[in-house]
């Protein structure tokens, strides 16, 4: 009988930049383009490859079609090979960094706290600010962030939405409480708050100020406001938090709690990526 021996095979699963590209592979790009992103601007900078200071190349609008005729700019410039941009994590969130990509080149989003500082140094404009990221890129100096795909934004958005509706009704039943208890007014510890029982024993109270008596019907309406579950009225089409959650099922929270863990604020070196649950 032939022995037959196997060859081992190496399987790699895509990276979020889909390919490992020559020059990702070699660590080297023709230049790095700094981005100072800002809600209506972009301050751009450029590295070329070597140790010639970055070059400031002004500003664009923070939109769509500038971004693609600053890149379309760039490829001429460069003779199309592949660039590496980067900028700061904040809050315009990854739109850009989505558009870079879609555009063939490739993108970092790095954390800002861990930017290298000189010490005393406390002049700060846009484009200086772009200067030094273009530098700091080429140099292999920043942190890349962990950037979510487009389904894992969605989910953070929800359980971001639904985060601040518990908080805002957590808020408005402490005050509440305080409210009617200040007054003389108190539920019995034995019996269950926020029950449609409770609600109405709230709305039966009554007050020697008319004033107090709004008071009281508002704070009423902004613990009712707060709430997140299918006990708030949902907008006709049901797409409220609550029945979005509602429709996920049971699995809704570990499947956000698992997003959040692998996307959270994680850290990566140079221009690698976790992988998507």
């Amino acid at each position: 009988m032939k022995e037959f021996n196997a060859e081992a095979v190496r399987i790699e699963t895509a990276s979020a930049l889909e390919t490992v590209r020559p020059a990702q592979a070699e660590g080297r790009y023709p230049a790095y383009i700094g981005l100072d992103v800002h809600k209506e601007t972009i301050a751009v900078a450029v590295a070329r490859a070597g140790r010639a200071a970055p070059e400031s190349r002004g500003e664009i609008a923070n939109k769509p079609k500038a971004v693609a005729k600053l890149v379309e700019r760039l490829n001429q410039e460069f003779d199309g090979e592949l660039l590496l941009f980067c900028y700061e994590a904040g809050p315009c969130g990854y739109g850009l960094y989505r558009q870079l990509l879609a555009l063939g080149h490739d993108c970092q989003v790095v954390a800002p706290s861990l930017i290298p500082k000189k010490p005393g140094e406390r002049i700060k404009t846009d484009r200086r600010d772009a200067r030094k990221l273009a530098q700091a890129l080429r140099s292999g100096d920043l942190t890349a962030v962990w950037v979510p795909d487009e389904e894992q934004d969605a989910m953070r958005d929800l359980t971001r939405a639904r985060d601040d509706l518990k908080a805002q009704e957590r808020k408005a039943r402490q005050q509440l409480n305080a409210y009617v208890l200040r007054h003389g007014h108190a539920w019995p510890s034995n019996k269950t708050r926020w029950t449609q029982t409770h609600y109405n024993w709230l709305e039966s109270l009554k007050f020697a100020h008319d004033w107090q008596q709004v008071v009281l019907q508002e704070y009423i309406d902004a613990a009712k406001a707060g709430e997140p579950t299918g006990r708030r009225h949902h907008r006709p089409d049901g797409t409220g938090v609550a029945a979005v959650v509602a429709g996920a099922g049971g699995g809704f929270t570990g499947r956000a709690a698992r997003h959040r863990q692998v996307g959270g604020d994680g850290l990566v070196g140079g221009a690698g990526r976790y992988q998507p649950l």
